[in-house]
């Protein structure tokens, strides 16, 4: 699961490092780069792809030949992986965006007549992306009425989150998908669906969802998706020449959410909507920068019986205590890490 094949970054202490089974590497110590030296992969990311590939390569040589630099995972402290720049979350689940409406708009079409023209996004606060492990104070906020309390509808988003490591400047467009995205990350958008549901008319998300967002410590490398790479789902009405693919940049992933140590669903990341090449080309098209550490997120994932959120699933909404775990796989089996929160 997290064997040469994969080898995803994070950062323990002051030194990033890259998982292998259930030791990380220390990197600065195995190959002397001084980007490494940092509680941050931020100078690395901003490197670009052929840095990336080579030290992937040089990293799997080193590995091969057996290190003096592994440290046990149960004796590091894994902390968050990169600065986060900016932060989007997308809505690229047709089944979750179907299902959503219904609950949202009862009696309305389900779709808003945008939804399969573009990926429709909001832009969330990056200072409350969090590392998985860290509590999750349930929210206060004004619940329909209008009233004031905490939030008696704390849910889930198992989604996946994309990290950007080559910028652009304003106003320029951005190259290939591969030329700017790193890798990607598990992510919760943990949401409160009544303070969501009395304010997002009409100008969207906004303290529903600013309270926090959790990703997993592991940045698992473009390069280590190759084997999980399908076509994008089907598209109708084809969309507009800027959103067209280029390249096949479905991937087929299994997310499993664990509520308390019990798995409740399973989603497919294969049948989203959109992809996340259509992603960013929709996030950059208007003229606006990247940044090294922009995360992008995919929406929630859901399938047609899969939710990837307890509101769509009827189940009962978060308990103070509860403890929500996301794991994902790639049909061989390589393990994306996990992303876990404790409500209190």
């Amino acid at each position: 699961m997290f064997g040469l094949d994969n080898l995803p970054y994070g950062v323990a202490g002051d030194r990033v490092v890259v998982r292998y089974g259930d030791h990380v590497l220390d990197l600065a110590a195995a190959l002397g780069d001084s980007e490494f030296r940092s509680p941050s992969l931020n100078a690395f990311l901003a490197l670009g792809r052929p840095a990336w590939r080579a030290t992937r390569r040089r990293i799997q040589s080193v590995l091969r030949a057996g290190s003096e630099h592994l440290i046990p995972l149960a004796e590091v402290e894994l902390r968050m992986p990169f600065e986060v720049a900016d932060y989007v979350d997308f809505y690229c689940s047709l089944e979750h965006a179907t299902n959503l409406g219904r609950l949202f708009r009862p009696g309305e079409e389900p779709l808003k007549p945008n939804w399969r023209h573009l990926p429709v996004g909001y832009h969330g606060r990056a200072g409350t992306v969090v590392v998985s492990g860290t509590p999750i104070r349930r929210p206060y906020g004004q619940i329909g009425g209008p009233e004031f309390g905490p939030t008696a509808k704390l849910d889930i988003e198992a989604e996946l989150g994309f990290v950007v490591g080559v910028g652009t400047e304003l106003g320029d467009r951005p190259g290939a998908f591969e030329d700017h995205v790193f890798g990607v990350t598990l992510v919760n958008d943990w949401s409160a669906r009544d303070i969501q549901s009395w304010e997002y008319v009409p100008l969207g998300p906004f303290l529903g969802k600013s309270f926090a967002t959790s990703i997993s410590p592991w940045i698992t490398p473009l390069e280590a998706l190759e084997h999980a790479r399908v076509p994008g789902r089907a598209q109708d009405p084809e969309p507009l020449d800027y959103l067209k693919r280029g390249a096949p940049w479905g991937l087929d992933l299994r997310l499993r959410v664990e509520l308390n140590g019990e798995t409740v669903s399973e989603p497919p990341y294969r049948g989203m909507y959109w992809t996340p090449d259509q992603m960013l080309a929709h996030m950059t098209v208007n003229g606006a920068s990247l940044r090294t550490g922009d995360l992008f997120a995919s929406g929630t994932v859901s399938g047609p019986d899969d939710p990837g959120s307890f509101i769509e699933g009827n189940r009962p909404f978060l308990r103070d205590g509860d403890t929500v775990t996301i794991n994902a796989t790639t049909v061989s089996g390589m393990s994306l890490g996990t992303v876990s929160g404790t409500v209190t």
